[in-house]
């Protein structure tokens, strides 16, 4: 019953919307239509006939405008609940004004309640700004359009008075014939410059509180480092240190999320950081960060533990793929299964190559030149991707505890490289970067991993988490029949997303297979957050069309 109320109110806005829509029309259409002739001949006995006509004229522009506010009730804008209850308001009294029209009224004035009496579901609060710059900006835009259109007349007519210029113009905006007869397509052009500018008025008023647009400053920077320190024993907890991402604390500063905004989804980068009981107030902050901005909640790589938090905020999950985790305690290129494996490191041992592991500080600003080098032919011209399972780079604020491993050839050079990210209480480390010189024999990636094992395991290390491999349960244990097609599609696609590839690679060391989720919001949310997902992992090309930057 609680799931239904909620589903319910969660959909006030959309509903609110039509409704606010609906008023609109039947307003507009009964402003177009002659009156009731009883209604009128009594409306005239209380005010005189141009009464009755300025408030027909003004009951059509107000019916327009609620037109207008309707899409930003369904984005659940406290500024447009605001408009339409004024403009509801102000139409039920034309209606009475313009024709004893009660049953327009009572329609008008009905909706208006229902909208104030669900008030509370329109949270997206505004920039305070943009209420004082809209001051000034809507009657510049306003004028800016009065001018286009009266420019419009004036050049097509053979330059004619001012006077007719301003009548015909007033009459053009008010989609009334004047008295300049055309043989073109101005008076479109001015309808469309005319709808053009509304638009734009509407988009500046109603436009959502923005989220803060710097990245996080030195202080907060240091605050998140501590807290991976000091909890951040999932295997994805290090990568929140990105540069690139953003943050969002608790009240008490005990927990944090990290976080990009994209597509109109705050999507946070793995679980949160901090104690388990600090979690849920800060997941409810940032529900409520998300709500005031007009912005989806997502969460890319959630582990499956945390699901059930997620699914308290009204969230849904989807699994995503898995975690491959090697154990390196039990990880042996003994036995028929892995020769393969054994083979590529045999063949590479004796072609010359070694492979030594290095905390990344300790080296030498030549060797680090070096790795550097491999790593950008690695990427062979392909953007940096990554998000919430790679770092965006070796070096930074973040190097403290990373490791590489460096593979070098018979003659010393460094043609192979892993980078590590430390597991904090937890002897584990995940795998952040994976390149190799592309010119190096074919199983260099196998020799890396296998001696990256060996040597971690050699340094107290228990676990590696190696790759993330979409959609691997229905390539490696499909469950359901519609999982075993879902696992034969994917394979088709491989030569275009290498999905398959990467899983068969994972799988030749024997991982232990953790599920990740993708976690949305709205039963039609998911192509927006599964879009925001590959935005912000580099792996769907991004438009660029005057994108502001987001986010704290």
């Amino acid at each position: 019953m609680f799931f239904s109320i909620q589903a319910f109110t969660r959909r006030v806005p959309a509903f609110a919307a039509v409704a606010a829509a609906f008023v609109g029309i039947v307003n507009i259409v009964s402003t177009l239509s002659p009156n009731i002739r009883w209604r009128g001949h009594l409306l005239l006995e209380f005010e005189p006939v141009e009464a009755i006509r300025v408030f027909h004229a003004l009951a059509l522009p107000a019916g327009a405008a609620l037109l207008l506010v309707a899409p930003y009730l369904a984005k659940r804008r406290r500024r447009a609940l605001q408009t339409a209850v004024v403009l509801m308001v102000a139409l039920g009294v034309f209606d009475l004004l313009k024709g004893l029209d009660f049953e327009e009224t009572i329609l008008t004035w009905g909706v208006a309640a229902v909208l104030i009496a669900s008030r509370d579901e329109f949270h997206v609060r505004h920039d305070p700004i943009t209420l004082r710059s809209a001051v000034w900006r809507v009657p510049l835009l306003g004028l800016a359009g009065i001018a286009g259109a009266a420019v419009a007349t004036w050049a097509t007519q053979g330059h004619p008075s001012l006077g007719t210029v301003a009548t015909e113009t007033f009459d053009l905006l008010r989609w009334h014939p004047g008295p300049i007869r055309y043989h073109h397509h101005i008076p479109v052009g001015v309808h469309m410059l005319e709808l053009g500018t509304l638009l734009i008025i509407a988009y500046v008023i109603f436009r959502p509180l923005a989220a803060p647009g710097s990245l996080p400053s030195p202080a907060a920077r240091q605050a998140a480092s501590d807290l991976v320190r000091e909890h951040g024993a999932d295997t994805l907890a290090f990568f929140k240190l990105r540069a690139d991402k953003h943050y969002l604390f608790s009240e008490d500063r005990r927990a944090f999320v990290g976080y990009a905004i994209e597509n109109g989804v705050l999507l946070l980068s793995g679980d949160p950081v901090g104690p388990p009981g600090a979690l849920p107030a800060l997941l409810q902050r940032v529900r409520a960060f998300a709500d005031d901005r007009g912005l989806k909640l997502g969460v890319l790589g959630a582990s499956e533990g945390l699901c059930p938090l997620y699914e308290k905020l009204g969230l849904r999950t989807i699994y995503l793929g898995d975690e491959a985790v090697v154990d390196l305690r039990r990880f042996s290129l003994e036995g028929r299964p892995i020769r393969k494996v054994r083979q590529s490191v045999t063949r590479l041992g004796k072609a010359g190559y070694t492979a030594e592991l290095h905390e990344l500080r300790a080296l030498d600003p030549d060797t680090v030149e070096q790795v550097e080098q491999v790593v950008e032919l690695g990427r062979q011209g392909a953007p940096e991707r990554g998000f919430s399972m790679a770092m965006d780079s070796l070096q930074g604020e973040h190097d403290h505890d990373t490791l590489v491993l460096l593979a070098r050839d018979e003659a010393g050079a460094i043609r192979g490289v892993l980078h590590f990210v430390p597991c904090y209480g937890r002897s584990a480390v995940s795998l952040s970067f994976m390149r190799r010189d592309p010119t190096t024999p074919n199983g260099l990636t196998e020799f890396l991993v296998v001696r990256a094992i060996e040597l971690l395991r050699g340094r107290g290390v228990d676990e590696l988490s190696l790759n993330f491999a979409a959609f691997a349960k229905w390539m490696h244990s499909p469950e359901k029949r519609v999982e075993r097609v879902l696992g034969k599609l994917i394979a088709l696609g491989n030569p275009f997303f290498q999905i398959e590839s990467l899983y068969r690679f994972n799988a030749k060391f024997f991982p232990r297979w953790e599920p990740r989720f993708l976690v949305y919001e709205g039963a039609l949310g998911l192509p927006r957050a599964g879009i925001a997902a590959l935005w912000a992992e580099g792996q769907l090309p991004k438009p660029r069309i005057g994108r502001p930057s987001a986010a704290r």
